[in-house]
């Protein structure tokens, strides 16, 4: 077998910060939904960061609850930072009134960046973007490369499908109940908000290699 080994700029970062967190990366759609209830509330979180004094990380977009969420924060005196690749920027959905724009090459950057910058994550409703980048670091959180807690706001149960399949990969033996727990959900943007700022997360291998391997069928 060859083995080719490549050395990347990621970081393990298992132990968890005992600073208080200062940025919180959110992961939402570039849509703004059927229902008026998510730029609503995308609107409300952005206030509330900033009336909190925490930073907004986010992709950066002027459109659908990313614009929303940043227009709220901006409105209320908060500090934004935005990650776009530079082909987003040329299509023209980048925000240009938010506090700082950081452009990245590629969508594999943008995310990599989000997840340094940030001492959280909190995903609103979205779609593919929105799910690959949530999904991304709570396997990041899973395999130790960081210990970042990771929520989920559930405006009007959106997300209900997608905590029963991790449910259902806990059943199947896919997840273990402790990974499935890592993942904050509540409804209240403010009460997710404290559990997301008083979660200590711990990391827990996902596998147990001294453990027999299970008997082919």
């Amino acid at each position: 077998m060859t083995i080719i080994t490549r050395k990347t700029a990621t970081k393990r970062l298992c132990a968890y910060s005992q600073q208080p967190i200062r940025d919180i990366c959110v992961f939402c759609g570039s849509s703004a939904g059927v229902q008026p209830v998510y730029a609503n509330t995308a609107l409300q979180v952005g206030r509330l960061f900033a009336n909190r004094g925490i930073r907004l990380v986010y992709g950066g977009g002027h459109v659908g609850l990313m614009g929303a969420l940043a227009d709220g924060a901006l409105a209320a005196g908060g500090h934004v930072t935005g990650v776009m690749p530079q082909s987003l920027i040329d299509r023209e959905i980048g925000h240009k009134g938010i506090t700082e724009m950081h452009i990245v090459e590629t969508m594999h950057e943008r995310k990599a960046l989000m997840v340094e910058l940030a001492g959280a994550f909190i995903a609103l409703p979205g779609g593919h973007g929105t799910l690959d980048e949530f999904c991304e670091v709570l396997t990041w959180s899973q395999l130790g490369i960081h210990a970042k807690p990771c929520g989920i706001l559930n405006i009007e149960h959106y997300y209900d499908p997608l905590l029963e399949m991790f449910s259902r990969a806990v059943e199947e033996g896919f997840l273990k109940p402790v990974h499935r727990d890592m993942v904050l959900v509540d409804t209240d943007p403010a009460r997710l908000l404290d559990r997301v700022e008083a979660a200590r997360p711990q990391y827990v291998a996902k596998w147990d290699v001294t453990a027999e391997p299970a008997p082919v069928p």
